[in-house]
C-alpha cells in the first residue's frame, strides 16, 4: 500500500461562466421589499418564510448583500417614519400606550425580518462589518422614533408627570411605566440615562429638597425621620416595580442626600424632640430610626456619637459631682448602674449593638467615674450593701447580674487599688460579724476580681476566708482540750492573719473579769499549740451577746459590741456612772466610747441606758443609768453602733495616705522591672512605660515616679548618664 503512487486532487472552475439575469437582483428584492410591507401591515400569514429565506440566501450568495441591506434601511426607516406620525397623533394618555403598542408591533415584525434575512446576518455582515438586524431595527427604532422631535420631550415629560403624581399618592399604571422604562433600557443603557435617568435625578433632588424644607419646618424630628424612612422606601420599592435595578443606589443617595445629609445638624440639635430629648425619653424606636438612616450617609453615625457621648459625659459628671447625690453612697452607685443600664439598652435596641457605639460608652462612664476620688470607696460600699443585706432571697442568676454590673463599674476605676483598700476593710467587717447574705457571691465576686486583675490582687482577700476556716478548727480543739468551760460564758476568738487583714490600731480595753480569764485560757491554748506566733487582741473589732434583766422583771439577750458589753457590764456593781468613771473603768478610747455609749442611750427603741441631761451627743459630765423601762418586742435585740457609713474627712486622708504608701513599692518594682530589661531608658519613656504597667491597678503620678526614681538612684539601683542626665542606666 505504501508503494502505491499518491494521487493529488484538484478542484477546477467550470468551463463556461455562469450568467445570472441582470433583472434578477431587482426582481428578488421586490419580493422581499413587499414580505417586509405586509409584516408591518399585520398581513404576514400568508408569506411563504422558506422562499423569502431561499430569496434572500440567494441574493446574498450572487453578491447582492449591499442592495439586500441597504433597501432593508430604507423600507424599515419609510415604516418607522409612518409608526412616528401615528404616535404623535395619540393624545392624552393614549400616548404612552400607543408607544407601547407600536413597540409591540415593531418587536415582533423585527423577529420575522430576522429570521428571512438570517443567512445575511451570518455571513455578509460579519465580513462587511454592518449592523446585524435585530441591533439595525433597535436603532432604527431610537433615532426615528424615541429621538423624534415630538416625541423625545413629550416622552419624557409624561414619564416624570406619572412619578410626580406617585409620589403625590396617585395611582398610576406601573404596568405601563414597566414597559416603556424597559424599551429605553432594551434600547441601551445610554438611552435609558440619557433619556430618563438623569432628569429623573435631577427633577427628584429638586422635589425632595422642597419637601424636606417643608417638612423640618413644621415636624418634630421624630416625624421627620418617619417621613424620610417612608420616602426612601417608597423609591426602593418605585426601582423593584419599574426602574432599572441599577438606579436603586443613585436616586436612594438623592433622598439621603436632601432629606438627611443636609439637616443632619438641625435635626440632632431639634429643640424638644431632638436627639438628646430621644436618649431622656428612652424613644427606641426613633433612635433605631435615626441610627439606620444616619448611617446611609457620611459621617451620619459620627454626629450622633458626638452628641450621645458629650450629654452622657455631662449628665454624668452632673450625677458624681452633686453634694445631695453623695449622700448616700448606695444610691450613688445604683444611679450609675442604672444609667449604664438604660445607654445599653439604647444601643442594643436602638444601634444594632455597634461597638463603636459601646466604645463612646466606656469611654465617657471612665471619664466621669473618675472624677469623683470616692468613685472606689462608694462602689465598695455598694457591694457591702448588697452583700450584707441586699441579696437575700435573690436568686443564683440574679446576684450574678448584679456582681457583673459592679464589675463592669470597677473597670471603668482607675485608681482599682482605691477600691481594693475599702473592699478588703468592708469584707473583714462582713466576715467578723457573720454579716454576709452568701459566702457564694462573696467568692464569685473574688474570682471576677481575680480574672480582672490577677491572682496578686485576690490573695489576701481570700487569705482572709482561709483564716475564718482555720479559726473554726481552732476553736473545736480549745474546747475539746477545756471540757470545764461548758457552763460559764462562750468565747469565739478568731485568729486573723496579720498581713491579710486591714490593720487597725490596736486599742486597749479592760474586759470584764469573766472574759479576761477566758481570754487567757485561750491565749495558752493557742500559743501552746503554734510556736513562734504573737497574739494581740482588737476588741474594737469584736461583739458579744449579753443576757440583760431590766424593771418588772424583762428579760432580753442583747446583741452588741466588745466596746458595749464592757460598759453594759459595770452596771452590774453600780446604779449611776457618770462619763468620767466609765472611760476610767473601761480605757476605751475616746471617739469609739461617745458612739458606743450615744447608741445605747441615745437610739429609740435601742436605749438600754438613760442619760442625763438629755441630749443627742455625749458630754464628759453626762451620768448615765440603765433604763429599767426598757421594752421591746423581740427577745433578741441587736444595738448597733453610731457609725457613719461613709468615711469622716480624717479617715478618709488616712486611708489615701496608706494608698499612697502602698503604691511606692509597686512604682519601684515596675521602674526596675523595665530597667532590667531595657538596661538604659530616657526619662520620658520610663514614665510611658510604668503607667501602662501599672494602669490596670491605678493611675500612676509622673511626679511620684520620678520621686522613686530619685530613691532607686540613691539606693544604687539606677544612675543617671554623666552627658545625658534625662538618660538612666540600670545598675546590675
Amino acid at each position: 500500500m505504501s508503494n502505491q503512487k499518491k494521487r493529488n486532487f484538484q478542484i477546477e472552475a467550470f468551463k463556461h461562466r455562469v450568467v445570472v439575469d441582470p433583472k434578477y437582483a431587482e426582481k428578488t428584492w421586490n419580493i422581499l421589499e413587499h414580505a417586509i410591507h405586509e409584516i408591518y401591515n399585520h398581513n404576514a400569514s400568508g408569506l411563504s418564510f422558506e422562499e423569502l429565506y431561499r430569496n434572500a440566501y440567494n441574493m446574498v450568495l450572487h453578491k447582492f448583500g449591499d442592495k439586500l441591506y441597504s433597501g432593508l434601511v430604507t423600507t424599515m426607516t419609510s415604516h418607522l417614519k409612518e409608526i412616528s406620525k401615528s404616535i404623535e397623533d395619540a393624545q392624552g394618555g393614549l400616548f404612552l400606550e400607543e408607544l407601547h403598542r407600536k413597540w409591540d408591533d415593531h418587536n415582533k415584525a423585527l423577529q420575522m425580518i430576522r429570521d428571512i434575512l438570517m443567512y445575511m446576518d451570518r455571513t455578509y455582515i460579519p465580513s462587511t462589518q454592518k449592523t446585524p438586524v435585530h441591533e439595525l431595527g433597535m436603532n432604527l427604532w431610537r433615532d426615528n422614533i424615541i429621538h423624534s422631535g415630538k416625541i423625545q420631550t413629550r416622552l419624557l415629560n409624561t414619564l416624570l408627570e406619572l412619578v410626580l403624581k406617585e409620589r403625590t399618592g396617585e395611582v398610576i399604571n406601573r404596568g405601563l411605566m414597566r414597559n416603556i422604562i424597559k424599551m429605553l433600557m432594551d434600547l441601551g443603557s445610554s438611552v435609558y440615562q440619557g433619556d430618563f435617568e438623569r432628569p429623573f435625578l435631577e427633577v427628584s433632588a429638586e422635589f425632595y429638597r422642597g419637601e424636606s424644607q417643608k417638612f423640618i419646618e413644621c415636624c418634630d424630628c421624630g416625624d421627620y425621620l418617619k417621613k424620610a424612612e417612608r420616602r426612601l422606601n417608597e423609591e426602593m420599592e418605585r426601582v423593584t416595580h419599574y426602574l432599572d435595578a441599577q438606579s436603586e443606589t443613585k436616586i436612594t443617595n438623592v433622598v439621603e442626600k436632601e432629606m438627611i445629609a443636609n439637616h443632619m445638624v438641625r435635626l440632632i440639635q431639634m429643640e424638644n424632640s431632638g436627639l438628646v430629648n430621644m436618649l431622656l425619653d428612652d424613644k427606641y424606636e426613633d433612635l433605631g430610626r435615626m441610627y439606620v438612616l444616619f448611617r446611609r450617609v457620611q459621617d451620619g453615625l459620627l454626629k450622633i456619637r458626638e452628641v450621645m457621648t458629650s450629654h452622657i459625659r455631662e449628665t454624668g459628671k452632673q450625677l458624681v459631682t452633686d453634694p445631695e447625690r453623695l449622700k448616700d453612697p448606695v444610691e450613688f452607685v445604683q444611679r450609675l448602674l442604672d444609667e449604664k443600664d438604660k445607654y445599653d439598652n439604647i444601643i442594643t435596641l436602638s444601634f444594632n449593638n455597634d461597638k463603636t457605639f459601646q466604645n463612646a460608652l466606656n469611654s465617657s462612664f471612665e471619664y466621669f467615674i473618675n472624677l469623683n476620688a470616692r468613685s472606689p470607696e462608694f462602689i465598695s460600699l455598694f457591694v457591702d450593701e448588697k452583700l450584707r443585706k441586699g441579696l437575700k432571697g435573690v436568686s443564683e442568676e440574679d446576684v450574678e447580674i448584679i456582681l457583673d454590673k459592679v464589675m463592669m463599674l470597677f473597670r471603668y476605676l482607675q485608681e482599682k487599688d482605691v477600691f481594693e483598700k475599702y473592699y478588703k476593710q468592708h469584707l473583714a467587717k462582713r466576715l467578723l460579724s457573720g454579716k454576709t447574705v452568701s459566702d457564694d457571691a462573696e467568692r464569685s465576686l473574688i474570682v471576677k476580681l481575680k480574672t480582672e486583675c490577677g491572682y496578686q490582687f485576690t490573695s489576701k482577700l481570700e487569705g482572709m476566708f482561709t483564716d475564718m476556716k482555720t479559726s473554726q478548727d481552732t476553736m473545736h480543739g480549745f474546747y475539746a482540750s477545756h471540757p470545764e468551760l461548758g457552763d460559764g460564758p462562750t468565747l469565739t476568738v478568731q485568729v486573723l492573719t496579720t498581713g491579710s487583714w486591714p490593720t487597725q490600731p490596736s486599742a486597749t480595753c479592760n474586759l470584764p473579769a469573766e472574759m479576761s480569764v477566758l481570754c487567757e485560757k485561750f491565749r495558752s491554748y493557742y500559743l501552746g499549740t503554734h510556736t513562734g506566733r504573737r497574739l494581740s487582741w482588737q476588741t474594737n473589732m469584736g461583739t458579744a451577746d449579753i443576757k440583760a434583766t431590766f424593771g418588772k422583771g424583762q428579760k432580753h439577750e442583747l446583741n452588741v459590741s466588745t466596746y458595749q458589753m464592757c460598759v453594759l457590764m459595770l452596771f452590774n456593781n453600780a446604779d449611776r456612772l457618770n462619763y468620767k468613771e466609765i472611760e476610767q473603768a473601761t480605757e476605751i478610747p475616746a471617739s469609739d466610747l461617745k458612739r458606743c455609749l450615744q447608741s445605747m442611750a441615745c437610739v429609740k427603741g435601742k436605749n438600754v441606758l438613760r442619760k442625763e441631761p438629755m441630749s443627742k451627743d455625749i458630754g464628759e459630765d453626762d451620768a448615765f443609768f440603765v433604763n429599767d423601762k426598757f421594752t421591746s418586742k423581740f427577745y433578741k435585740v441587736k444595738i448597733g453602733t453610731v457609725v457613719a457609713q461613709k468615711e469622716s474627712e480624717p479617715e478618709k486622708q488616712e486611708t489615701r495616705q496608706r494608698v499612697e504608701e502602698d503604691r511606692k513599692p509597686q512604682i519601684e518594682a515596675a521602674i526596675v522591672r523595665i530597667m532590667k530589661s531595657r538596661r538604659q531608658l530616657d526619662h520620658n519613656n520610663i514614665i510611658a512605660e510604668v503607667t501602662k504597667q501599672l494602669q490596670s491597678r491605678f493611675l500612676a503620678n509622673p511626679t511620684e515616679i520620678k520621686k522613686r526614681i530619685e530613691s532607686l538612684i540613691e539606693r544604687d539601683f539606677l544612675e543617671r548618664d554623666n552627658s545625658d542626665r534625662k538618660l538612666y542606666r540600670y545598675l546590675a
